[in-house]
């Protein structure tokens, strides 16, 4: 497409959506202030870069765009249609749309991005990281127009993003790496005899790309074919690329990784590491810098090490250097990374720095701001990723709405690196990151402490999120003493996701009190006195009994109603019965902002606890984490849909099915593969949930089907059919 087409589609393009937002294309520059910090950056580097793209979206785009505005460098965003109203769009200088959800027909167009930069005069484009971070074409294309890539020289991310080169790089450069096959021959047979040959468990991974895409652990031969299908539909899904490499799987290894940086004058640093080993679908959940437990004299191998690697690829720019650690912290060269990390922020809080300003001006041809001996290592940093995803069904990522949304303040201590604002959709389209909670303090106790504090602070409703199950990982024992490693979740499952317990009575009251307060509240507004209404007192006929009002309320807890026998006292309090036990019960609602909070006391024991009431939902959230109370509605209001269908499987999530294995009259066995969805970046199975003859297929392949759709419908097999098989 030339640059002139593409200028028309995108002028047909704003005038059909309107932009919903004025476009921000050729605004002057915001006063003097803002000419006199771009003049004097501009002053200080090689190139001038008073313009960045940033070829991304969502927390990264939105990261980059204040390091941009801090330094006097004008941003340029570009959205997708699903992003039209996204916080990235509204914080740049600049918005360009590119076209429809699909990250193929948008974020991964290389013309599309180079030509908005043309027309917007951009100098630079930051590629965040995912997307076209780690694109050799890409970074080529850039240097070919004469726009800066902000990152490494193409040779480097194509040397380093190989990973079979990778490995023989290292080796040369004396960095011990994991055996395993990373040839050309791609058959499936050569594969599996490689396979067999280093010996099972073993990790079939994508040759390019990471963020666990395009990888899985196999631990038989028989699972062996369908795993290397799903690792290359997901790899050409993500990179366009599936060629596969296979590796010896070490169990339950630390994955500590380094953050390296370079610049077009020879030098290279480290920034000391970060231990990311909690991890669930090979993805990190939480991070830490710099790693428990890890020595001086370790921690100065493990740097130097990265250096090496980074040296041997001339490289520049921001870089992260993976490691698996073995539990006499031997390690072993894993991948690099040739961008910036989604952890970067520990590192920065670790060091006090700005890792996106340098590569900003390590882009524009400065030297590295530090030398290795000038960075110093300060105090413990965690970061904790807020997913939309329900842990109580294998992490499946979510979308949906942000109907409330509050974070713990942020200061030079706790970072919010956010991309969503409340009332913003998490959408399917892409990752399901909602946020990173980061923290910093002296030392990794009381980092620690600060982390669960500002967890507890970090409330949502509108859509299943990790919040609770952080909580319950960063507060394990285990944990704690920093014994980590990549198995720590599947080890430690049954503390981490115990199976559903009742709500503890005493959140029941608070409850049955939020209800009663909110009915008082609404009365009140409309001039009805609802407590007295309650009361044998409030009577204006002149009638008075000596008792006090009593009503029945039932509450869901999970499945199961509960009944709660509520008596007004004369004093205001309430005696509320549950089973054979009383609760004496008092207290208000008050507002804080924006928030409403349940101020009450159970038996003497007060709380304050902040108080959602959505649809037919009470939503606690109080420091011992989140609590959801259902409020019954009568069986014919009900949906007919509650996630279940007769005799079928249903979608798990709302996504696309990428590929149908049966048809009708298809006999099934429990477990078989029946379809693969495809949401938020990542591959699902649906299996078959017990054995059964196909009756109808609902889906064809490349259809969108919405979370709890029907899939399919079984014709169960009578008990005489089982008999005679």
């Amino acid at each position: 497409m030339s640059a002139a087409s593409l200028v028309s589609v995108l002028l047909v393009a704003a005038e059909r959506h309107r932009w919903q937002r004025v476009p921000r294309l050729l605004l002057p520059p915001r006063g003097w202030a803002w000419k006199q910090r771009t003049r004097k950056y501009a002053t200080t580097t090689g190139q001038n870069i008073s313009k960045v793209l940033i070829a991304n979206r969502g927390e990264i785009a939105c990261r980059v765009i204040r390091t941009a505005k801090k330094m006097g460098v004008q941003s340029v965003a570009v959205y997708s249609e699903a992003d039209r109203n996204s916080m990235h769009v509204d914080m740049a200088d600049e918005a360009y749309l590119i076209g429809p959800a699909p990250s193929q027909q948008s974020y991964l167009s290389m013309e599309k991005i180079i030509q908005v930069a043309k027309i917007s005069a951009a100098q630079a484009i930051h590629p965040g990281y995912g997307f076209l971070s780690e694109n050799m074409e890409f970074a080529e294309l850039c240097k070919q127009e004469g726009i800066i890539f902000v990152g490494p020289p193409s040779s480097a991310i194509r040397d380093m993003g190989i990973k079979s080169t990778s490995k023989s790089i290292m080796a040369a450069a004396g960095v011990p790496v994991v055996e395993g096959y990373h040839g050309e021959d791609q058959s499936d047979q050569c594969l599996k005899e490689h396979a067999r040959t280093i010996g099972y468990p073993v990790m079939i991974k994508a040759v390019r790309g990471g963020g666990g895409k395009g990888m899985r652990i196999v631990r038989s031969e028989k699972e062996f074919q369908e795993q290397l299908e799903s690792a290359r539909r997901e790899a050409k899904k993500s990179f366009n690329d599936d060629a596969m490499l296979i590796e010896k799987f070490v169990d339950t290894p630390r994955h500590v990784e380094v953050q390296v940086f370079g610049d077009h004058h020879g030098n290279a640093v480290y920034l000391f590491e970060r231990d990311c080993s909690v991890q669930r679908r090979h993805q990190k959940i939480i991070e830490e810098a710099p790693g428990p437990g890890i020595k001086p004299e370790v921690r100065k191998k493990l740097g130097e090490a990265a250096v090496r690697a980074a040296k041997a690829v001339n490289y520049v720019g921001a870089g992260t250097v993976e490691f698996i650690m073995d539990s006499k912290h031997n390690f072993y060269f894993m991948e690099m990374n040739t961008r910036l990390q989604v952890e970067h922020p520990v590192t920065e809080m670790i060091t006090g720095t700005d890792l996106v300003e340098w590569q900003l001006r390590i882009a524009a041809g400065e030297k590295i701001p530090l030398s290795q001996e000038e960075i110093t290592l300060r105090g413990h940093a965690f970061e904790a990723r807020i997913y939309a995803e329900d842990p109580n069904n294998n992490f499946m990522p979510g979308a949906g709405p942000l109907v409330h949304l509050s974070t713990p303040r942020a200061d030079l201590t706790t970072r919010i690196e956010t991309g969503v604002r409340q009332g913003d959709e998490v959408s399917m389209h892409y990752d399901p990151m909602i946020a990173k909670l980061v923290v910093w303090a002296a030392d990794r106790q009381a980092a620690l402490t600060k982390l669960k504090y500002s967890l507890r602070q970090y409330n949502i409703v509108g859509l299943h999120t990790n919040i609770d199950f952080l909580l319950s990982l960063s507060s394990h024992p285990e944990f704690e003493a920093g014994n980590v490693h990549t198995d720590f979740i599947p080890q430690h499952r049954k503390e981490l996701l115990p199976d559903r317990k009742t709500t503890a009575k005493e959140f029941l009251c608070h409850a049955a009190l939020a209800l009663i307060l909110k009915e008082k509240a609404v009365s009140d507004v409309f001039k009805i006195q609802t407590q007295d209404q309650y009361s044998p007192f409030a009577s204006s006929s002149g009638r008075r009994l000596n008792i006090c009002y009593s009503r029945n309320m039932t509450l869901r807890d999970g499945k199961n109603n509960v009944a709660i026998a509520v008596t007004y006292n004369r004093d205001g309090s309430y005696s509320m019965q549950i089973e054979d036990k009383t609760f004496h019960v008092l207290g208000d609602l008050c507002s804080e902002g924006d928030c409403t909070y349940l101020k009450s006391s159970v038996n003497g024991v007060a709380s304050k606890i902040k108080l959602i009431i959505l649809k037919n939902t009470i939503y606690l959230f109080s420091m011992d984490g989140s609590i959801q109370i259902g409020i019954p509605v009568p069986r014919y209001l009900s949906s007919a849909s509650s996630g279940e269908t007769q005799g079928g499987a249903v979608a798990p999530m709302t996504g696309t099915v990428e590929k149908v294995f049966v048809k009708a009259g298809d006999r099934v066995k429990a477990g078989d593969s029946l379809m693969v969805m495809i949401a938020m970046k990542m591959e699902h199975t649906i299996k078959a949930p017990k054995d059964g003859t196909i009756k109808k297929v609902f889906y064809k392949e490349g259809s969108q089907a919405n979370r709890h759709a029907p899939l399919v419908e079984f014709e169960e097999e009578d008990s005489d059919e089982r008999e005679a098989d």
